[in-house]
């Protein structure tokens, strides 16, 4: 039994040290996630009877090995797979390419070549020695005559000069074969290198096939390097036009291999979340520090209260702040080559149009659909934080539309305006797109110095502010403005706040925040009064009133 085992394991050794297999897989698919990618590749491979290593080259450099999925026939058996960065090999690669093929075939034809001209050129060599040989003789035999004598220096000498004439030729000939011999060995060497050369990973398979043949293999796998995210041009003509929407993707990927016409998916799953369901541990109260902050007293704000009440103000209504020095990128309309599958879990974008998304960490952009979208047009401000007026969109049942956060290009009136953002996961039933900033409606808040004013009242202080807001319309139709200010609240039973004036505004006693919905003729200006009254300790000090 044990000669048997031992003969077993000498025959196992034996069998995997056999010459390995290479073999290039192909991207045929990808399906891409926010924040990583799987691919799905496919090769040929032709498989002698018994045990064989195949070496599997261009997947990507990054991969979860435990991801990695080996499809074959039933007649081949999977028995390992690795996956490594550093694989160093005895044998040389495949050649079976035609391009490596060619320029194999190339190089012997020029090593003969070169054999050739050195054969001849010794021969040249010998024939002078032997020249050189007979004149020594010649001229030691006194039997010769004048005449003989001259017609063998003419020979000699006409043969000598063509036979070194000869020589030269051959080497010149060897010279420039020797240097094309360099060229295709370079040649060769880009060649067997070409499909690698941006790609070290490479997937080490270890199988057993029952009968020899072409066998083919598909390999899937997911990798990290790779991402997409939603982005959207949103181009209207006027604010009485539906809006057109291109729903586009950035898709980047840095896996090492170029995916070359690849059927794209793109997906807001995750497929590296945690899906072990979460359990409820006992959630005990403690004590801790208050930490708190008090600002210089001369601010208006502290440093982050200006963005807190900017986006108490906004509300439902969202005000977005504009860059307007970035690029548009058109891109054609391929939305009847996308089909949109939605589950409970996550949206998936199936494009049936070939794409080339290149290893090289760029965003390349892929157009999914094109949107119209009916909107309502409004004109949005709130001066007491940004002087300017926003111009808003407003859409209705856009849960339908399977939008995701992203980015957006806007295009108001054939000219690019800047960004926004959109953010279909919010509670309320409109989604509100801001257009861009309009300067052609004016905004001014200044404050009425002869209404403002602080006075002490025994222990204590009473500080009053007013302040008018100016609206003027210098478009040429009519504008709805939606119109926002607010007054502070009290959190601490000695401070005492009053509102004195708010020209018939709709107020949230809640949050202090003003609204008037203002109806605009062209050119014509309208004015809202705001006041209120303040009245705390007099020893004590408002750092954001």
């Amino acid at each position: 039994m044990k000669k048997i085992t031992l003969l077993f394991v000498l025959f196992s050794a034996i069998a995997f040290a056999q010459k390995p297999i290479f073999t290039t897989a192909k991207v045929k698919s990808a399906t891409v996630y926010f924040n990583a990618a799987e691919l799905s590749q496919t090769t040929s491979v032709n498989l002698p009877a018994g045990t064989s290593e195949i070496v599997i080259k261009n997947v990507a450099d990054y991969l979860n090995e435990n991801t990695v999925q080996i499809g074959a026939p039933n007649s081949v058996t999977v028995l390992s797979v690795q996956f490594t960065q550093n694989y160093i090999s005895e044998y040389e690669i495949d050649e079976t390419n035609p391009a490596i093929k060619k320029v194999r075939d190339s190089i012997s034809w020029t090593e003969k070549e070169i054999k050739k001209t050195q054969i001849d050129a010794y021969s040249h060599q010998q024939t002078i020695a032997l020249l050189d040989g007979n004149q020594n003789v010649a001229g030691a035999n006194s039997g010769l005559n004048v005449a003989e004598l001259m017609k063998l220096v003419d020979y000699y000498k006409a043969k000598r000069t063509e036979l070194d004439n000869n020589i030269v030729a051959l080497k010149e000939k060897e010279t420039k074969l020797g240097q094309k011999l360099s060229a295709l060995k370079s040649k060769l060497e880009i060649n067997t290198q070409k499909e690698e050369k941006n790609s070290k990973g490479k997937l080490i398979i270890q199988v057993m096939n029952e009968v020899a043949g072409l066998v083919n293999l598909d390999i899937n796998y997911i990798t990290n390097n790779a991402s997409w995210q939603p982005f959207y041009d949103l181009r209207a003509d006027n604010v009485n036009s539906p809006i057109n929407m291109m729903y586009k993707a950035q898709v980047t990927q840095w896996t090492g291999i170029d995916w070359k016409k690849v059927n794209l998916t793109l997906s807001s799953g995750n497929p590296n979340q945690n899906n072990q369901a979460p359990i409820l541990s006992p959630w005990f109260l403690r004590y801790g520090n208050f930490n708190y902050y008090r600002g210089n007293v001369n601010s208006k704000y502290k440093d982050g209260d200006k963005q807190n009440v900017y986006n108490q103000i906004q509300g439902s209504a969202a005000g977005v702040v504009v860059e307007e020095d970035n690029a548009v990128y058109n891109v054609a309309s391929v939305s009847g080559y996308t089909t949109i599958q939605e589950n409970q879990l996550n949206v998936s974008f199936d494009i049936d149009i070939p794409y080339d998304i290149l290893s090289n960490s760029k965003p390349h952009s892929v157009a999914l659909k094109d949107i119209k979208l009916p909107a309502t047009y409004k004109y949005y401000a709130a001066p007491r934080v940004e002087k300017e007026a926003f111009l808003l969109a407003e859409i209705n049942d856009y849960s339908k539309y399977n939008l995701l956060p992203g980015e957006a290009n806007i295009i108001f009136e054939g000219m690019y305006v800047g960004k926004t953002n959109i953010n279909p996961n919010q509670t309320s039933d409109t989604l509100n797109l801001s257009m861009g900033r309009d300067k052609k409606v004016s905004i001014k808040r200044e404050k009425v110095v002869d209404k403002s004013g602080t006075k002490f009242l025994s222990s204590k202080k009473e500080q009053t502010f007013t302040f008018d807001i100016t609206v003027r319309n210098n478009k040429k139709e009519m504008v709805n403005m939606l119109l926002k200010d607010q007054y502070p609240l009290s959190t601490d039973k000695e401070i005492e706040v009053e509102l004195l004036e708010s020209n018939n505004a709709k107020e949230n006693k809640e949050t202090g925040i003003l609204t008037w919905d203002l109806k605009l003729n062209p050119n014509e200006t309208k004015k809202i009064r705001i006041s209120y009254k303040v009245k705390y300790p007099k020893d004590k000090v408002i750092d954001n009133l």
